[in-house]
Protein backbone atom coordinates (compact mmCIF):
# COMPACT_ATOMS: atom_id res chain seq x y z
CA UNK A 1 0.00 0.00 0.00
CA UNK A 2 1.61 3.30 -1.06
CA UNK A 3 2.46 5.78 1.70
CA UNK A 4 0.52 9.04 1.60
CA UNK A 5 2.69 12.16 1.35
CA UNK A 6 1.63 14.74 3.95
CA UNK A 7 0.77 18.22 2.76
CA UNK A 8 1.99 21.36 4.46
CA UNK A 9 -0.98 22.86 6.40
CA UNK A 10 0.22 26.39 5.56
CA UNK A 11 1.05 26.35 1.83
CA UNK A 12 -0.33 22.91 0.84
CA UNK A 13 3.03 21.94 -0.67
CA UNK A 14 3.93 18.26 -0.92
CA UNK A 15 7.66 19.05 -0.74
CA UNK A 16 7.82 17.79 2.81
CA UNK A 17 10.63 15.96 4.64
CA UNK A 18 10.81 14.16 7.96
CA UNK A 19 12.30 16.31 10.72
CA UNK A 20 12.76 14.20 13.86
CA UNK A 21 10.09 13.46 16.44
CA UNK A 22 8.27 15.60 18.98
CA UNK A 23 8.21 14.98 22.75
CA UNK A 24 5.53 12.26 22.56
CA UNK A 25 7.30 10.31 19.81
CA UNK A 26 5.13 11.39 16.87
CA UNK A 27 6.84 12.03 13.55
CA UNK A 28 7.61 15.69 12.90
CA UNK A 29 7.68 17.08 9.33
CA UNK A 30 9.10 20.20 7.74
CA UNK A 31 7.94 21.91 4.56
CA UNK A 32 10.82 22.56 2.16
CA UNK A 33 8.95 25.48 0.56
CA UNK A 34 7.76 27.60 3.51
CA UNK A 35 9.69 26.04 6.41
CA UNK A 36 6.57 25.16 8.45
CA UNK A 37 7.02 22.28 10.92
CA UNK A 38 4.03 20.08 11.70
CA UNK A 39 2.78 16.61 12.61
CA UNK A 40 0.02 14.70 10.89
CA UNK A 41 -3.30 14.46 12.74
CA UNK A 42 -2.19 16.66 15.67
CA UNK A 43 -4.08 16.17 18.91
CA UNK A 44 -4.01 18.98 21.42
CA UNK A 45 -3.26 17.55 24.85
CA UNK A 46 -5.23 19.12 27.69
CA UNK A 47 -3.02 19.65 30.73
CA UNK A 48 -5.13 18.90 33.82
CA UNK A 49 -5.01 20.92 37.06
CA UNK A 50 -3.29 18.09 38.92
CA UNK A 51 -0.36 18.22 36.49
CA UNK A 52 -0.17 22.01 36.83
CA UNK A 53 -0.05 21.73 40.63
CA UNK A 54 2.76 19.18 40.32
CA UNK A 55 4.65 21.52 37.99
CA UNK A 56 4.25 24.37 40.50
CA UNK A 57 5.86 22.18 43.17
CA UNK A 58 8.68 21.07 40.89
CA UNK A 59 9.46 24.70 40.05
CA UNK A 60 10.40 25.07 43.73
CA UNK A 61 13.04 22.35 43.48
CA UNK A 62 16.44 22.30 41.81
CA UNK A 63 15.13 20.77 38.58
CA UNK A 64 15.61 22.31 35.11
CA UNK A 65 12.59 22.92 32.89
CA UNK A 66 13.64 20.10 30.54
CA UNK A 67 13.58 17.70 33.50
CA UNK A 68 10.14 18.92 34.61
CA UNK A 69 8.84 18.43 31.06
CA UNK A 70 10.11 14.82 31.07
CA UNK A 71 8.65 14.03 34.49
CA UNK A 72 5.21 15.50 33.77
CA UNK A 73 5.05 14.38 30.11
CA UNK A 74 4.39 17.86 28.71
CA UNK A 75 6.17 19.59 25.85
CA UNK A 76 9.00 21.97 26.65
CA UNK A 77 7.31 24.64 24.53
CA UNK A 78 4.06 24.41 26.53
CA UNK A 79 5.99 24.37 29.81
CA UNK A 80 8.02 27.45 28.88
CA UNK A 81 4.85 29.34 27.98
CA UNK A 82 3.22 28.22 31.25
CA UNK A 83 6.25 29.33 33.27
CA UNK A 84 6.42 32.67 31.45
CA UNK A 85 2.78 33.41 32.32
CA UNK A 86 3.15 32.25 35.95
CA UNK A 87 6.29 34.28 36.66
CA UNK A 88 4.74 37.35 35.04
CA UNK A 89 1.86 37.17 37.55
CA UNK A 90 3.99 36.66 40.68
CA UNK A 91 3.67 39.71 42.99
CA UNK A 92 6.87 41.75 43.36
CA UNK A 93 6.17 42.74 46.95
CA UNK A 94 6.64 40.78 50.15
CA UNK A 95 3.72 39.60 52.25
CA UNK A 96 4.72 39.48 55.92
CA UNK A 97 2.98 39.11 59.26
CA UNK A 98 1.91 42.25 61.10
CA UNK A 99 4.58 43.74 63.35
CA UNK A 100 4.17 46.16 66.24
CA UNK A 101 6.53 49.05 66.64
CA UNK A 102 9.39 48.07 68.89
CA UNK A 103 12.79 46.41 68.73
CA UNK A 104 13.15 44.59 65.41
CA UNK A 105 16.34 43.06 64.03
CA UNK A 106 17.17 42.63 60.36
CA UNK A 107 19.97 40.72 58.65
CA UNK A 108 20.75 41.98 55.14
CA UNK A 109 22.91 40.51 52.43
CA UNK A 110 23.35 40.47 48.65
CA UNK A 111 23.84 37.31 46.54
CA UNK A 112 25.42 37.16 43.10
CA UNK A 113 23.56 35.71 40.09
CA UNK A 114 23.52 36.27 36.34
CA UNK A 115 21.21 36.24 33.32
CA UNK A 116 22.29 34.98 29.90
CA UNK A 117 26.02 35.15 30.62
CA UNK A 118 28.21 35.78 33.65
CA UNK A 119 28.96 39.30 32.51
CA UNK A 120 25.31 40.24 33.08
CA UNK A 121 25.38 40.20 36.87
CA UNK A 122 22.14 40.45 38.83
CA UNK A 123 22.51 40.89 42.58
CA UNK A 124 19.76 39.62 44.88
CA UNK A 125 19.42 42.02 47.82
CA UNK A 126 17.58 40.47 50.77
CA UNK A 127 16.51 41.48 54.27
CA UNK A 128 15.49 38.84 56.82
CA UNK A 129 13.64 39.32 60.11
CA UNK A 130 15.81 37.52 62.66
CA UNK A 131 12.90 36.76 64.98
CA UNK A 132 10.40 35.32 62.47
CA UNK A 133 12.88 34.31 59.72
CA UNK A 134 10.65 36.05 57.16
CA UNK A 135 12.14 37.66 54.08
CA UNK A 136 10.85 41.21 54.48
CA UNK A 137 12.79 43.08 51.79
CA UNK A 138 13.84 42.13 48.25
CA UNK A 139 15.48 43.86 45.31
CA UNK A 140 17.15 42.39 42.23
CA UNK A 141 19.53 44.59 40.27
CA UNK A 142 23.09 45.85 40.36
CA UNK A 143 25.33 46.11 43.43
CA UNK A 144 25.38 49.88 43.54
CA UNK A 145 24.07 52.36 46.09
CA UNK A 146 20.84 52.43 44.06
CA UNK A 147 20.43 48.70 44.78
CA UNK A 148 20.82 49.26 48.53
CA UNK A 149 18.33 52.13 48.35
CA UNK A 150 15.82 49.92 46.53
CA UNK A 151 16.20 47.24 49.24
CA UNK A 152 15.59 49.84 51.94
CA UNK A 153 12.49 51.14 50.15
CA UNK A 154 11.14 47.59 49.73
CA UNK A 155 10.95 47.15 53.52
CA UNK A 156 7.58 47.58 55.25
CA UNK A 157 7.37 50.92 57.04
CA UNK A 158 7.69 49.46 60.55
CA UNK A 159 11.16 48.12 59.71
CA UNK A 160 12.35 51.41 58.25
CA UNK A 161 11.21 53.09 61.47
CA UNK A 162 12.35 50.62 64.12
CA UNK A 163 14.74 47.91 62.89
CA UNK A 164 18.41 47.49 63.69
CA UNK A 165 20.12 46.25 60.51
CA UNK A 166 23.17 43.99 60.46
CA UNK A 167 25.08 43.86 57.16
CA UNK A 168 28.54 43.08 55.83
CA UNK A 169 31.00 45.90 55.12
CA UNK A 170 29.75 46.65 51.60
CA UNK A 171 29.90 50.45 51.31
CA UNK A 172 26.46 50.85 49.71
CA UNK A 173 24.79 49.96 53.02
CA UNK A 174 26.62 52.73 54.89
CA UNK A 175 25.50 55.23 52.27
CA UNK A 176 21.81 54.34 52.61
CA UNK A 177 20.95 52.89 56.03
CA UNK A 178 20.49 55.30 58.97
CA UNK A 179 23.78 55.15 60.93
CA UNK A 180 22.08 54.89 64.32
CA UNK A 181 20.33 51.69 63.22
CA UNK A 182 23.05 50.06 61.13
CA UNK A 183 25.85 47.73 62.20
CA UNK A 184 28.55 46.51 59.78
CA UNK A 185 29.87 43.13 60.93
CA UNK A 186 32.04 40.27 59.69
CA UNK A 187 30.89 36.69 59.24
CA UNK A 188 32.77 35.66 62.37
CA UNK A 189 30.35 37.74 64.47
CA UNK A 190 27.44 35.40 63.71
CA UNK A 191 25.11 38.38 63.28
CA UNK A 192 24.29 37.52 59.65
CA UNK A 193 24.14 33.71 59.97
CA UNK A 194 20.45 33.42 59.17
CA UNK A 195 20.46 35.45 55.95
CA UNK A 196 23.60 33.65 54.75
CA UNK A 197 21.88 30.33 55.44
CA UNK A 198 18.85 31.49 53.45
CA UNK A 199 21.11 32.40 50.52
CA UNK A 200 22.38 28.81 50.59
CA UNK A 201 18.79 27.51 50.65
CA UNK A 202 17.90 29.74 47.72
CA UNK A 203 20.77 28.36 45.64
CA UNK A 204 19.91 24.78 46.58
CA UNK A 205 16.23 25.14 45.62
CA UNK A 206 16.28 27.44 42.56
CA UNK A 207 18.21 25.71 39.78
CA UNK A 208 18.93 28.91 37.85
CA UNK A 209 20.98 30.20 40.81
CA UNK A 210 23.42 27.29 40.97
CA UNK A 211 26.86 28.70 40.14
CA UNK A 212 27.84 26.03 37.59
CA UNK A 213 24.68 25.08 35.71
CA UNK A 214 23.00 24.84 32.32
CA UNK A 215 19.73 25.96 33.92
CA UNK A 216 20.68 29.64 34.15
CA UNK A 217 18.11 32.27 33.20
CA UNK A 218 17.98 33.58 29.65
CA UNK A 219 15.36 36.26 30.39
CA UNK A 220 15.61 38.77 33.23
CA UNK A 221 11.83 38.71 33.74
CA UNK A 222 11.83 34.96 34.40
CA UNK A 223 14.92 35.23 36.60
CA UNK A 224 13.17 37.76 38.82
CA UNK A 225 9.89 35.84 38.72
CA UNK A 226 11.52 32.56 39.80
CA UNK A 227 13.19 34.22 42.79
CA UNK A 228 9.98 35.93 43.89
CA UNK A 229 8.03 32.68 43.39
CA UNK A 230 10.31 30.87 45.85
CA UNK A 231 10.37 33.75 48.36
CA UNK A 232 6.55 33.85 48.54
CA UNK A 233 6.50 30.06 49.04
CA UNK A 234 9.22 30.29 51.72
CA UNK A 235 7.43 33.01 53.72
CA UNK A 236 4.10 31.17 53.51
CA UNK A 237 5.69 27.94 54.79
CA UNK A 238 7.14 29.49 57.98
CA UNK A 239 5.50 28.42 61.27
CA UNK A 240 4.47 31.92 62.37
Amino acid sequence: MPLTVPCCPSCRSEHVVKNGRIHNGKQNHKCSDCGRQFVQDPQNKVIDEGTKRLIDKLLLEKIPLAGIARVTDVSELWLQQYVNAKYEQVPRQVTVSTKKKGRLTLECDEAWSFVGHKGNKQWIWLALDRSTREIVGVHIGDRSQEGAQALWESLPAVYRQCALCYTDFWQAYRAVLPPQRHRSVGKESGQTNHIERFNCTLRQRVSRLVRKTLSFSKKLENHIGAIWFFIHYYNASLPL
